[in-house]
């Protein structure tokens, strides 16, 4: 375990537009393989009313059971400073939020896509969580 963890825990937010799809799936990705070594959120610059289905329905078949207790996010909901800033690669033009790291994972959009669509993304997802993960822990972000 690394020292950092036992110090300060650290933020982690997943950005997009709608908080409906790949800033969820991103969400419960991390908080199921980082269980509580971070904490993690998801927001959108637009409110929604929903998780889309598709979204959530490919999460729970593979085990992301957490995405049960989400709900689409603003911004507002996000603490003041994060460590670690994701955009999901929607244009989204973020206001400034204080962080450490940023990046734009540059994921496109499955909504309105097939099953097969929202599978990619969400393994795309899981590749990049992991190792966003295994940077954190071993103090390389």
């Amino acid at each position: 375990m690394p020292l950092s963890y036992n110090l300060i825990m650290k933020k982690i937010a997943f950005i997009c537009i709608h908080n409906s799809c790949r800033s969820q799936m991103a969400e419960a990705v991390a908080k199921h393989l980082a269980g509580d070594r971070y904490e993690i959120y998801s927001a959108g610059t637009e409110n929604y009313p929903e998780i889309k289905p598709m979204a959530k329905s490919v999460l729970l078949d593979k085990g992301y059971h957490g995405v049960l207790k989400q709900f689409p996010k603003t911004l507002e909901v996000l603490p003041k400073k994060v460590d670690v800033l994701i955009t999901m690669g929607c244009g989204v033009e973020c206001p400034f939020i204080p962080t450490t790291f940023r990046t734009d994972w540059g994921l496109d959009d499955p909504s309105g896509k097939d099953l097969g669509a929202f599978l990619q993304t969400l393994e795309l997802i899981e590749t990049r969580v992991k190792k966003l993960i295994d940077d954190l822990d071993n103090n390389r972000l």
